[in-house]
């Protein structure tokens, strides 16, 4: 379910990079991204409290709080993701397993996950909104090469 936040996420804060002046309504976000106004109003909601966006009520609509080059998508993730929990949950595991020592194998699993978490995770932190909006801008052709 994170990961399609922070899809929809992305793509609410792309439109806002690329928009004149940069305000939407959620109506408008909703339409571009096939989904509902609430949907929308929610996520900017998250959106506002990591301070990635302002947001006006009635006509207003939204706006960038930060210059695109000062968004990244490690900071969207963080915006979207539910605090304490893992983006890869692991199973409880029992010592009492009559096949094997499953007691350690969800902790190893757990360390693996967590690995795999923090490299996405400095990943994401590389990738600007300005990036992004550089390759919407630029021809599929282009990008290609």
């Amino acid at each position: 379910m994170v990961a399609t936040r922070f899809a929809v996420a992305v793509h609410i804060l792309l439109l806002l990079a690329t928009a004149p002046g940069g305000q939407l309504t959620s109506g408008r976000l909703a339409e571009s991204v096939g989904t509902n106004p609430v949907v929308i109003r929610r996520l900017a909601g998250q959106l506002a409290r990591a301070g990635l966006i302002r947001i006006r009520r009635g006509p207003g609509g939204a706006e960038l709080a930060k210059a695109p080059e000062d968004i990244t998508l490690g900071q969207i993730w963080q915006a979207m993701r539910r605090k304490g929990l893992p983006l890869l949950p692991v199973h409880r595991g029992t010592t009492r397993n009559e096949t094997g020592p499953a007691g350690p194998i969800p902790a190893l699993l757990r360390q693996a996950f967590d690995s795999a978490e923090a490299a996405m995770e400095a990943d994401l932190a590389q990738v600007t909104l300005a990036s992004l909006r550089e390759q919407l801008a630029t021809p599929a052709e282009a990008q290609a090469t």
